[in-house]
């Protein structure tokens, strides 16, 4: 299954709300879901959201895609930060070591 994680409308005419939850990517958008992560309410101000961080990780790492949204308010609250460290710590390099190699390069010195 092609998971997405996307927006679902509720709410209602002219008062949008959406709930972030995770969907078969080839579905329509207010389609039965698979799981509920959180829900985004971009009428206050500023616009408010709450999601489930480690049921948000925890689809990514299955491989699940965020639409161009939902990926704005993932690293809004931090989790894509998180994954990416958690991706980082996987493959055996910190991002420590990263920086370290960037600033021994010879490339970088040359500049």
């Amino acid at each position: 299954m092609a998971a997405r994680i996307r927006l679902k409308r509720i709410g209602r005419k002219g008062q949008p709300a959406y709930r972030i939850v995770v969907l078969d990517g080839r579905t329509p958008r207010d389609t039965k879901v698979v799981a509920d992560l959180g829900y985004y309410n971009p009428r206050t101000d500023p616009a408010s959201f709450e999601i489930d961080p480690e049921a948000t990780l925890n689809w990514l790492q299955e491989g699940a895609k965020a639409t161009a949204t939902v990926r704005s308010i993932i690293s809004k609250a931090g989790i894509f930060a998180s994954w990416h460290n958690k991706n980082k710590q996987d493959t055996g390099k910190s991002t420590t070591e990263e920086d370290s190699l960037q600033e021994e390069s010879p490339v970088a010195a040359e500049e």
